[in-house]
């Protein structure tokens, strides 16, 4: 079902959105079920912050361990959030897909946001935009000058920075996220792994 309040997608076994913290109360009148959603916020719901809460270090670390795909995951994040927070027909995959292209949106967004919240200086985007995507890129450089590709996250970090004051601001008591999961951990070991072989071939003296 969907939130009457944001029209995000509500799980069945959920009584309140995930999204923006109004609750699902049942109305059994006229032996029917009708889902609504209340009129005020369930003040035990903590607001979920604007923007995808990590600490700069946990974006770091995941984007290295898993060669910048956890950056599409970053990207992905706050395209939902910017969805839903303005109802905007927009596809948060595709447009975290096409990053190279939706990046500079998107760190606009976040610029924008903070700028209206009074979360100032913000991060000089456009040198970030180009960095991101020169790195992004440099994947289809020669041995071994494609290892710098590894290292796409870093324009990402200002970013991530910005947007924690942002969310610190707006949601003091979010989850800031700041713990590896299992996941997290499956992804360091097979990444860091894949990463050891790679830098081994690299330097192994051939036959």
């Amino acid at each position: 079902m969907n939130c009457l309040g944001c029209n995000s997608t509500i799980p069945p076994d959920l009584m309140t959105c995930p999204h923006c913290g109004f609750t699902v109360v049942q109305d059994s009148s006229f032996g029917q079920t009708n889902l609504t959603v209340s009129e005020s916020p369930v003040m035990d719901v903590l607001p979920p912050p604007p923007f995808f809460a990590v600490p700069v270090w946990k974006l770091a670390l995941m984007s290295f361990v898993t060669f910048g795909l956890y950056e599409f995951f970053w990207f992905y994040q706050n395209w939902q959030r910017v969805r839903v927070r303005e109802r905007a027909n927009i596809s948060p995959f595709w447009r975290a897909f096409f990053g190279v292209i939706f990046c500079h949106p998107c760190f606009a967004k976040i610029e924008s946001y903070g700028a209206g919240k009074g979360v100032t200086p913000g991060p000089q985007i456009l040198p970030l935009t180009i960095s991101w995507i020169v790195l992004c890129l440099s994947w289809r450089l020669p041995d071994p000058f494609w290892l710098l590709s590894l290292f796409s996250f870093a324009p990402l970090l200002p970013m991530q920075a910005y947007v924690n004051r942002i969310n610190e601001r707006e949601s003091p008591e979010h989850d800031r996220n700041a713990q590896l999961t299992v996941w997290n951990w499956v992804g360091v070991v097979v990444g860091g792994g894949l990463f050891a072989l790679s830098v081994y071939g690299l330097i192994a003296v051939p036959n």
